[in-house]
């Protein structure tokens, strides 16, 4: 469906869960530079929560609900961002995770991580693609991980997952670079200072001190950079991590 050139510009974020998670950071990025902020994720409640601060902050946001490891449902999805607007940006942000020794890691939990991290990531750059070729421009990003690197013991299934999203991104950047689709991948080289780790590993991010942990916003921020790039100088893949990893 071709919008008309008054159509607002939007951001579609996969991958999106709490406020102060990273799908949600880059969302805030984008709409506080004039994008409307297409939301998608599987809770609605926190979908909406996002949007609801977002619209707070004077920005424009559109919460839109679905499993990206099905599909039909990322289909469904890019049909509904169509009508809301102009795809200029779309960011994939969203994996599965299971941390598990080799031996005791099922071929379906293995296939579950891959289906979410490696084919939802491929299906919805495909859409977004379709969406960016009638005006030849477009970005689309990868959030990546140190394990799209390297694999290491208990994370067989997600390491994985995202060594061949990182192929995924490679394999679209070279081939629709040229056509004026900037796609690329970011490697986040240690923890998010989310609601995730806080939650989960609140000894670590004790141990990590001042600025050890990855700054959602300045993550954002660098997501922002790459999207505003001139196109005589992309970047295909940055890394970020603090400035005290160790790497």
């Amino acid at each position: 469906m071709t919008q008309p050139s008054s159509s607002p510009e939007l951001v579609w974020v996969a991958g999106v869960g709490a406020n102060a998670g990273l799908g949600a950071a880059v969302a805030r990025r984008f709409a506080r530079a004039g994008l409307t902020a297409v939301l998608t994720g599987r809770s609605p409640e926190r979908l909406h929560e996002v949007a609801s601060a977002i619209e707070a902050q004077g920005g424009r946001a559109v919460p839109l609900a679905g499993d990206v490891g099905r599909e039909a449902e990322v289909v469904a999805l890019a049909a509904r961002v169509a009508e809301l607007g102009t795809l200029s940006v779309a960011v994939y942000n969203a994996a599965a995770w299971v941390a598990a020794p080799s031996l005791e890691l099922s071929a379906e939990r293995f296939e579950q991580v891959l289906r979410v991290t490696t084919v939802g990531g491929f299906v919805f750059g495909r859409e977004a693609v379709r969406a960016f070729l009638p005006r030849e421009r477009g970005t689309l990003l990868y959030t990546g991980a140190t394990a799209s690197l390297r694999g290491r013991p208990p994370f067989a299934a997600f390491a994985a997952a995202k060594a061949g999203l990182r192929s995924v991104s490679q394999t679209l950047a070279r081939e629709f670079g040229p056509r004026g689709i900037h796609v690329a991948h970011a490697v986040i080289d240690g923890g998010i200072d989310g609601e995730r780790l806080r939650s989960h590993a609140a000894d670590r991010v004790a141990k990590a001190g001042p600025d050890g942990l990855l700054d959602p916003d300045a993550i954002a921020e660098a997501y922002f950079q790459l999207h505003t790039q001139p196109r005589s100088a992309w970047t295909q893949e940055l890394d970020l991590r603090p400035f005290k990893e160790s790497f």
